[in-house]
């Protein structure tokens, strides 16, 4: 059996057993049968991208099974191997099996293991099809699998209403952006009339000038396409106006976070755009509102990363942020930077998220930054794993010698973006700069109030709570003012994810950056995203200061973080005092939810209401259902009446009737 059908099928089997089975089979088999399939999925998966890093391995397509025919549109289910599948089913599978071993430790009390375990197994099966499809048809299969799956895990536990509403406001945001994704596939089907990847990506350049009618407007058909299929990427990547999902998503188990937000659904858009690249090389305009949304956003989200004080909610910015990044690569024609800045970035966000978790097992789930400090002590694996993450998310390393992941692919993204030479490129490398800078702030800003200073336990009601019911047996009497209660380090289950993923953190960019934006670097993607040498010897022929730029705006951030939240703690409350309508208009994530709330909620359901009470009462209830039970129930009446139940009361209406039977005749 191909190696590519064990990786994808053995989740979907494991998720189907464990669902199925569920509290019959048990907590301990459930999660044995979904972490083994997952680390099986893994093993099976670094070989193949191994195998294309060495040069070795050639694009392939697995059948399975012919799948739909209908007069001209015919195509199968099959799974495409190349240099890009592979990058994604490492990063997938790698992410998702040490998860899954984390989870192990972190929902460990929950009464619903075989349900959580079994969607996670769910949601990794849809990924897998999503970036091994041969068609735009199977994409789209594995783009909604996706979407359900995180409707599922972000309101796992459906109890809390907090957690339903976010799963709602997710699923609903992604159908905004999954009706530009279908009318880009139904215009792509119109033109080419195929939906066979390969086919339409050799055929795309030929279509370059041509028209076709959207909208009542004749419109460019490449650039009409592409805009309409990246507006599906801005769905599931949470770009700019259609990212309000996102934050909100944190409210699922921190697990949950780690695998959705860091390697699998988020980067879906980044993968179908970069897999569809040579159709966005047809378009300048479409590549030029691919750099605008991606620079708008990763500046958007730094800012507001920079104010915020749930933990969960700073990483989820990040990821908003930096899946910025990886759109102004594509967009600018570095589809290969933006990949790279995606394979290391699942490395080190997931150790971001997972650490993140470590630190709210540790703190009786408390997730407000402003309720820790001092903890560096108490959880130290926990902190060297955080800190590590940090020094890869914000591009710690000396160029020409070693850096973190984040090193190689950040710095890549802001050279490709300034190679490009366009002035759209120029715009997305300034601002790609500049959130760097806020990027190194807020992330250093976390490791310092989780981490360092004096501990601040006995002002959170939660923690206080909770010690009174302490399931895990921390208290201690101590002199640091931390009331009796002991943070304790995560279990063996999710610190050995911490560490692998820290490894990966620190080596993935050093190890495989020449393959991904080297010059050569098109032998390894063996034309299965377009990434053209000229752009890379651009890259490379940057001014030393462009390739020195990043290093310092990294270490302007850490120092004013250091400042600030170290040497002197009072200053955030002056500099937020002294402007506290921008702080206020940042913190509040530039009240994007109460606009939305405003044009689109309140009119829905205002709309809504009015359908009810007068479509649906006033109107269809009256004269359907309700007004035909009326007459019925007043004819009865009638009928009633004349059923008086004596003989000659029916002797007279017969005689009437025979009467005038009689005079009918008479008179015809």
């Amino acid at each position: 059996m191909e190696p590519i059908l064990l990786i994808v099928f053995l989740p979907l089997l494991a998720a189907i057993i464990g669902g199925l089975g569920n509290r019959a089979l048990g907590n301990v088999p459930v999660k044995l049968l979904t972490t083994g399939a997952l680390f099986a999925a893994c093993a099976l998966s670094w070989p193949i991208f191994l195998s294309f890093v060495g040069g070795h391995a050639v694009p392939q397509v697995v059948p399975v099974l012919h799948w739909v025919q209908s007069g001209s549109l015919a195509f199968e289910w099959a799974l495409r191997v190349d240099t890009l599948t592979a990058v994604m089913l490492v990063v997938v599978t790698t992410v998702s099996a040490l998860v899954h071993l984390y989870s192990w430790g972190y929902m460990a009390e929950d009464p619903d293991q075989p349900r959580f375990f079994a969607y996670l197994s769910l949601f990794t099966f849809a990924m897998l099809m999503l970036v091994t499809a041969d068609n735009l048809v199977q994409m789209f299969f594995g783009w909604e699998g996706v979407g359900l799956a995180s409707y599922l895990l972000i309101g796992f536990w459906f109890k809390k209403p907090s957690a339903n509403a976010a799963a709602i406001k997710a699923f609903v945001v992604n159908r905004v952006g999954d009706l530009g994704f279908m009318l880009g596939i139904f215009g792509t089907y119109l033109v080419f009339n195929t939906v066979s990847i390969p086919e339409i990506l050799v055929r795309a350049p030929s279509m370059a000038g041509s028209t076709i009618g959207f909208l009542g407007m004749q419109w460019d058909t490449m650039t009409i396409l592409c805009i309409l299929l990246f507006i599906g990427a801005m769905g599931k990547s949470a770009q700019l106006g259609l990212h309000t999902w996102l934050p909100d998503a944190m409210e699922g188990p921190t697990p949950v976070s780690a695998l959705i937000h860091a390697a699998t659904m988020v980067t879906a858009g980044v993968f179908m755009v970069c897999r569809l690249s040579p159709m966005f090389e047809v378009s300048p305009v479409a590549m030029g509102v691919v750099t605008a949304v991606g620079a708008a956003t990763l500046f958007f989200a730094a800012t507001i990363g920079t104010t915020q004080w749930d933990i969960k909610r700073v990483i989820a910015y990040s990821t908003c942020s930096q899946l910025g990044y990886m759109f102004v690569a594509a967009g600018v024609g570095a589809p290969g930077a933006a990949m790279f800045h995606l394979f290391t970035h699942a490395f080190f966000k997931a150790l971001l998220f997972l650490g993140a978790g470590s630190v709210i097992h540790a703190m009786h789930h408390e997730q407000d930054m402003r309720y820790y400090g001092g903890l560096r002590k108490h959880i130290p694996l926990t902190f060297w794993a955080m800190t590590i993450g940090t020094l890869a998310i914000t591009g710690v390393g000396v160029v020409g010698v070693f850096g973190f992941a984040g090193f190689y692919s950040k710095d890549a993204v802001l050279e490709a973006a300034f190679g490009a030479h366009t002035g759209i490129g120029t715009f997305g490398f300034w601002m790609g700069l500049f959130a760097a800078l806020l990027t190194s702030f807020y992330s250093w800003r976390l490791v310092f109030l989780t981490f360092f200073g004096k501990p601040r336990w006995d002002q959170s009601e939660h923690i206080q709570h909770s010690m009174h019911d302490d399931h895990h047996g921390h208290h201690a009497e101590h002199d640091d003012g931390t009331a009796g209660y002991h943070p304790h380090e995560s279990p063996l289950s999710m610190l050995i994810p911490l560490g692998t993923l820290s490894l990966g953190a620190v080596i993935a960019g050093f190890l495989f950056h020449h393959e991904f934006i080297s010059a050569g670097t098109g032998h390894f993607w063996q034309g299965s995203v377009a990434f053209s040498e000229e752009l890379v010897h651009h890259m490379h022929a940057v001014p030393t200061w462009v390739k020195w730029a990043p290093f310092g705006v990294m270490i302007t951030g850490l120092a004013a973080a250091w400042y600030a939240y170290i040497r002197n703690p009072g200053l955030p409350a002056k500099v937020v005092a002294a402007i506290k309508p921008i702080h206020t208009f940042v913190y509040n994530k530039w009240y994007f939810d109460e606009l939305y709330n405003l044009i689109f909620v309140r009119p829905a359901f205002w709309l809504g209401d009015k359908f009810w009470k007068i479509g649906d009462i006033a109107i269809i209830d009256r004269f359907g259902p309700n007004g035909s039970a009326w007459a019925v129930l007043q004819g009865s009446r009638i009928a009633a009446r004349l059923q008086t139940g004596y003989l000659y009361s029916y002797a007279l209406v017969m005689l009437l009737g025979l009467t005038a039977a009689i005079s009918w005749v008479l008179v015809h």
